[in-house]
């Protein structure tokens, strides 16, 4: 392993990857060049390919030079490391979060979906058909799973890959289990040799779980100690639910004793979410990874990671500990940048539109939910203290409901001139007239035009610029 010296520190003026292909859209090396890449663009040489990672075609190449390049993941259950290097390069140097709101939203589609089946007049029954496969897994694992098998394969159809590095977790509790029970070591890997490895994992599965936070002052960024919760009834084992992590300034002998904050002391222990998560899909991401890429692919463990990022003296960042993986350490580095996962579609079908009243109360208009009668449940009465509606005045606007019929070209964020006016692009939907039977789109805008009106036809709106959005979306 080299040395790490101050270069890979060094941030300052870092250049702009840019991928690219050949006519063919074979994958060729990366380049610093944007202005050499901007002239092709308007020449008509180059074309662009991918908007994320931003890829270009060299419509001139029949073919481009490479050199050996691999690609390190440090798969995690709310961050994904991602981190591209040759051996004089470093090409990605990312961080990727998935959807935070995907439970909910499978959720929601479980109930509407019932809702729909509810009212229908016969129900066949289905309960006896339905059988999980063997490989089967939650939806939220699944998006996550396909997330860092996803990333593997994006960068590889732009960058010539050679092998791929995956840091399957940062412990295993396999292991940990073992120890807690007081059975021999699982076998198999060479990592799990050694008593004092055995030792440290445990302590970074604690101090994992526990979010390097003290947990009796709360206090981050200070010297932890491993303490034995249940010490005051004599339990001193090392069992992973009886250790807690604490600082130096709580883990004291006067708070030991009697009267103490740690004598009697019953703390929650936190769930190990993300060491599940890793357990569950590791080697699926593994396996499958190799399958779709078709490149070796290897595996470390967080601790093996957390060693060599002490080596190289860099700080903890999940994109650090992708840069550690893997064989090749380049002096010349990225900036680190964060993405996040979004959806690019707006997938509702129906939107309501509540009507508008005026509060007599105050004059200011309000929503027919805001002045509702409060009924949230059938056993509720109407008519109640929480009831608002007489104070209900003239109604401003009328409440509709628009359903979208067909699908259009313009996107969220882009831009259209209406009446002489540039407005930016909220959404679409469509509405049928009753007289003609014909489907009319209307463009809602951000703000209201000078004219007050909130949307407009589509034949009434000209499009300035389109905009293309992503399924990741840079936050830093």
């Amino acid at each position: 392993m080299p040395t790490m010296d101050r270069r890979v520190n060094r941030k300052e003026g870092c250049p702009v990857t840019i991928f690219t292909v050949d006519r063919y859209g074979r994958p060729g090396m990366p380049t610093f060049n944007i202005k050499k890449i901007r002239r092709f663009l308007k020449s008509g040489k180059a074309e662009i390919f991918r908007h994320h990672p931003f890829t270009v075609r060299l419509l001139y190449a029949e073919s481009l030079d490479v050199q050996p390049v691999e690609m390190c993941i440090d798969a995690g259950d709310e961050h994904i490391g991602i981190s591209v290097k040759s051996r004089k390069h470093e090409f990605v140097h990312s961080q990727y979060d998935p959807l935070s709101d995907e439970k909910e939203r499978h959720e929601d589609r479980l109930r509407y979906r019932r809702m729909r089946r509810n009212r229908l007049r016969f129900r066949k029954p289905r309960f006896d058909n339905r059988r999980k496969p063997e490989d089967w897994l939650a939806p939220t694992v699944e998006h996550k799973k396909d997330l860092h098998v996803g990333l593997a394969v994006m960068f590889k159809c732009v960058c010539p890959l050679t092998s791929v590095t995956v840091e399957t977790g940062s412990f295993d509790t396999q292991e940990l289990e073992a120890i807690e029970r007081g059975l021999p070591l699982p076998e198999g890997t060479d990592y799990q040799q050694g008593p004092r490895y055995r030792v440290n994992t445990l302590r970074d599965a604690v101090f994992y779980r526990d979010g390097h936070t003290c947990r009796l002052c709360g206090g981050k960024g200070k010297v932890l100690r491993m303490h034995h919760a249940g010490y005051w009834k004599g339990d001193h084992s090392d069992r992973i639910g009886n250790l807690i992590t604490l600082c130096t300034g709580c883990h004291t002998a006067a708070n030991h004793k009697k009267g103490g904050p740690l004598y009697g002391w019953k703390p929650k222990v936190m769930p190990m979410k993300g060491a599940a998560f890793m357990n569950q899909v590791r080697f699926r991401v593994v396996e499958e990874t190799g399958e779709k890429t078709g490149l070796p692919v290897n595996v470390t463990w967080g601790s093996a990671t957390k060693t060599a990022r002490k080596y190289f003296c860099i700080r903890k960042t999940h994109a650090n500990d992708a840069f550690v993986m893997g064989a090749f350490h380049p002096a010349h580095r990225c900036r680190e940048q964060a993405f996040c996962k979004q959806r690019r579609n707006e997938r509702r079908l129906q939107k309501f539109y509540d009507a508008v009243y005026t509060d007599i109360r105050d004059g200011k208009e309000k929503s027919g939910q805001e002045l509702s009668c409060g009924r949230t449940k059938r056993s509720e009465p109407r008519r109640s203290d929480r009831d608002l509606r007489p104070f209900r005045g003239c109604k401003v606007k009328k409440g509709h409901i628009t359903i979208r019929r067909q699908r259009t070209q313009i996107k969220p964020g882009s831009q259209v001139r209406y009446d002489n006016e540039i407005l930016l692009v909220h959404g679409t939907h469509t509405r049928r007239d009753k007289k003609s039977g014909q489907v009319n789109t209307n463009v809602e805008f951000t703000h209201s035009a000078k004219n007050g009106r909130k949307s407009a036809d589509l034949r009434k709106v000209t499009v300035i610029r389109e905009q293309y959005t992503n399924a990741w979306r840079r936050v830093t």
